[in-house]
């Protein structure tokens, strides 16, 4: 095994030296505390790899994205989102048999129970689904205490896995409808699950709605695009929240809650903030180009360039066919999008973000799709916890398969050293 060493004191200590299958190196530093009382500082955890992991391997540098070893561009071309979840959850594509099991179970656990609707009666009319989602998820363990056990039969996960990917689509339309004072619609088994979630967001009790194939398959897609990125915000919360041996409903509405952060979730949400704030002041988009490349300017162009994809986000290239179909199949007139488009076409042109490789990524996408098809500002978070909760269970039963130990960060305490207690009486 190769190792590296490090001196301390003039005592040399040697770290083993670890390697991952995509050449990725790591020094193993479990046993550092125990071997020279020390610990390492990494705030964020930048430079430290909390786990090893089979499920999703993501290189920004050169724009690569792949799901148990399959190419993003493959899987959202040719697969579907419950396949992609099944490769996620499972480790590989399933065959005809078990992906119609799969399917079928599914599709069979998408009602919840009845003294659920009476938890939305209880919200404010406008609270926000995300809010919503979470409470709803953790709500689940109490109609469902079996899930609970920390000795898990491998059956139960299962079932308890299903019936969270059907009753997420189920509890967020539900949300919705909600929040516009609409009477909810039950979910529909004669359809696929992207047509049953438009089918429970759009349509009425007094008429007919027919799903729209290109819209469904948009979000289809869409969905694959979300669901998993590494050892992101939210997937490391599932994976320390269910350290603790916590349930998946649990562990799931945690990921939820940091899904919801503006730093995290919520990037096309500032997109669409964004096209709004050019639209009410003037749809100047190139006098607004120019504001987001004065660094004195407070203005940025949101969904450009991103933190982990140095080069470009592959799945940005993916999500803007996909936009384009579904804005010409839908003919939508909205100045919004409009905005988007001269921005996508003035942003792509200028060398300022050409040459730093401030590209669209698929939050830029993700926005305008989901303005087009009709879905709100405040459900769009909704969406991408909807996409990205099969990545979240894989990571939580990776976890858990492992056995990984309960999770313990270290710190450095910077606060005051020992201080005798003063009396009241005797304090300034």
């Amino acid at each position: 095994m190769n190792t590296v060493k490090l001196n301390v004191n003039g005592k040399e200590h040697e770290l083993p030296l670890i390697e991952g299958t995509e050449g990725e190196k790591a020094i193993e530093i479990s046993g550092l505390r125990s071997s020279t009382g020390l610990i390492t500082s990494d705030t964020g955890y930048k430079s430290t790899g909390s786990t090893k992991s089979a499920i999703t391997y993501l290189d920004g540098e050169n724009g690569i994205l792949r799901y148990r070893g399959y190419p993003i561009e493959q899987l959202a071309e040719k697969s579907t989102f419950l396949e992609v979840a099944y490769l996620l959850v499972y480790g590989n594509l399933p065959g005809k048999v078990e992906l119609d099991d799969f399917v079928s179970k599914i599709t069979r656990h998408t009602l919840i129970h009845e003294d659920m609707k009476k938890f939305y009666e209880g919200y404010p009319a406008k609270a926000h689904p995300m809010g919503v989602l979470a409470s709803m998820i953790s709500a689940l363990s109490t109609f469902y205490p079996e899930a609970q056990k920390s000795d898990l039969d491998p059956e139960e996960v299962d079932t308890t896995i299903r019936r969270l990917i059907a009753k997420i689509s189920t509890i967020a339309a539900w949300s919705y409808k909600k929040s516009q004072g609409f009477p909810v619609m039950y979910p529909q088994n004669r359809l696929n699950y992207c047509d049953n979630f438009l089918y429970m967001m759009f349509a009425q009790p007094t008429e007919d709605y027919e799903v729209n194939p290109v819209v469904s398959r948009a979000l289809d897609t869409l969905l694959i695009l979300h669901a998993d990125h590494e050892q992101n915000c939210s997937a490391s919360t599932v994976r320390m929240a269910g350290s603790s041996h916590a349930s998946l409903y649990a562990a799931i509405s945690s990921g939820v809650c940091a899904l919801w952060g503006p730093l995290h979730g919520g990037a096309n949400q500032q997109v669409l903030e964004m096209l709004e704030q050019i639209r009410k002041e003037g749809s100047d988009v190139k006098m607004m180009v120019e504001r987001a490349k004065d660094k004195s300017s407070s203005f940025r162009l949101m969904g450009f360039g991103h933190r982990v994809y140095k080069n470009f986000d592959p799945r940005a290239n993916i999500i803007k066919k996909v936009c384009d179909e579904v804005l010409e199949e839908l003919g939508t007139d909205d100045p919004l999008l409009d905005i988007a488009k001269s921005l996508e076409e003035a942003a792509l042109s200028d060398s300022y973000f050409v040459e730093r490789n401030l590209y669209p990524n698929v939050d830029f996408y993700s926005g305008i799709l989901y303005r087009a098809i009709g879905i709100p500002t405040e459900m769009f978070t909704v969406m991408f916890a909807l996409g990205r909760l099969p990545g979240w269970i894989a990571q939580w039963k990776e976890m858990r398969d492992n056995n990984e130990p309960i999770s313990r960060p270290r710190q450095i305490y910077v606060g005051h050293t020992k201080r005798d207690y003063v009396e009241l009486s005797n304090r300034g």
